[in-house]
């Protein structure tokens, strides 16, 4: 009966100590008002900023030139159709690249195609014709809806040229059709038939938010205790040399409770309001991001103890975020990068909660479907707690070795 007492007094004087703990660090919050910029203002305005920048997911009717050198039928078909396209529109008519080239420097046009004078004397002898395009590359919008426009335009004309020639030759009906196309083909675009940028992106950036504000705020709180503080210590004098637990969990829970209200917000209100893919179920995307969150704030606290000024955070903040872009393998495939580099992404938690939250949100997939990061997120959790402890063990230590 003795022992089960004293576990029970053991085990409520730990979630007392917890509470307080994490009440304090709620007072440190939002007594410092640059974490309440990070935590709040930064983490609900960002969210809207992106989806405000990139609110139109693609270019229509972009402004072009053209160089028709070859002032032919062919070639005045083929401007025809570059021109009916949704994305391209034909403003300027030149009559050499030089006058195109200078309207295109005084961005008047975004684009230039050229057709050169033999253009259709290749085509009547049936020769590979050649039609070049020259890109605004100052924008990917810009380059996407050049490119497609004419691609679209040159894959009609491409068959209208077929068909003429298998009428020369005395091939029509089904013949003909078998030979256009032997196997019958369309294509569907899933998850984002608009093609938008907006859709793409803008949910890897959500990720990015909550991963990046709760680490910049965390280390910023670290950095603060530390200058202000002439022993540094981010540790209640009572738990001194005993229940870190208590002091990691404790923070953490704070972190966590606030987090978790604004990761509603930015990763289910935020979709809807923009209508980014938002496919997934909520119960799904629950279960993802309470391992995420708990993943990033441990993952936060163990690099916490290596931050030693305000300023510290910021750096690392804008030096990262960047990089875990290009790490959470959404813009290159992760199965085409080097090794090393996969198995560097995961260390971070916004690895495997892009994937997660892409997979979740954009294509519908459930628990199971999301099994390899859903558990990864939770290995991380784990040893980021332990390392977390590990990091304040490391501050109580240093702080008895500074006391007299």
């Amino acid at each position: 009966m003795k022992k089960s007492s004293d576990f029970i007094k053991y085990l409520t004087d730990g979630l007392s100590d917890m509470m307080q703990i994490c009440m304090d660090e709620f007072k440190r919050i939002f007594g410092d008002r640059g974490v309440v910029l990070i935590f709040f203002v930064a983490a609900t305005i960002y969210p809207l900023l992106y989806n405000g920048l990139y609110k139109n997911e693609v270019v229509y009717e972009l402004p072009v030139a053209v160089v028709d050198l070859s002032q032919s039928a062919e070639s005045r078909e083929f401007i025809k159709k570059i021109d009916a396209t949704q994305e391209v529109c034909i403003k300027e008519n030149c009559m050499s690249l030089e006058q195109a080239r200078d309207l295109f420097l005084r961005h008047k046009v975004r684009g230039i195609v050229y057709f050169p004078s033999d253009y259709h004397l290749k085509l009547r002898n049936m020769e590979q014709a050649t039609v070049s395009i020259y890109n605004d590359m100052s924008s990917f919008l810009y380059y996407k809806a050049m490119t497609m426009g004419v691609s679209y335009a040159m894959l009609d004309e491409m068959k209208s040229i077929q068909i003429n020639r298998y009428n020369a030759a005395g091939i029509t009906g089904e013949q003909q059709a078998q030979l256009m196309q032997a196997i019958p083909s369309s294509d569907v675009v899933l998850y984002n038939p608009g093609s938008g940028f907006s859709s793409f992106l803008v949910p890897v950036f959500l990720i990015l938010i909550i991963h990046q504000t709760l680490f910049f705020g965390i280390t910023m709180l670290a950095g603060t205790a530390r200058e202000e503080s002439r022993s540094h210590s981010q540790v209640p004098v009572h738990l001194h040399g005993r229940g870190i637990y208590r002091v990691v969990l404790g923070k953490g829970l704070s972190y966590f409770i606030l987090y978790f209200l604004l990761s509603a917000y930015i990763l289910v209100l935020i979709p809807r309001w923009f209508n980014l893919p938002h496919i997934g179920s909520i119960w799904t995307l629950f279960h993802m991001v309470v391992p995420f969150l708990i993943a990033t704030i441990f993952f936060s606290m163990s690099v916490s103890v290596f931050v030693k000024n305000r300023e510290t955070g910021l750096i690392s903040f804008l030096f990262c975020t960047l990089i875990l872009l290009f790490l959470g393998g959404f813009s290159w495939p992760r199965a085409s990068m080097p090794d090393f580099w996969k198995y560097f992404s995961y260390l971070f938690p916004s690895t495997h909660g892009i994937q997660a939250y892409l997979k979740i949100n954009s294509t519908g997939a459930q628990l199971s479907q999301i099994r390899f990061e859903y558990i990864w997120m939770w290995i991380q959790s784990g040893i980021y707690l332990i390392t977390a402890c590990l990091s304040m063990l490391y501050v109580v230590k240093k702080e008895k070795a500074l006391m007299p």
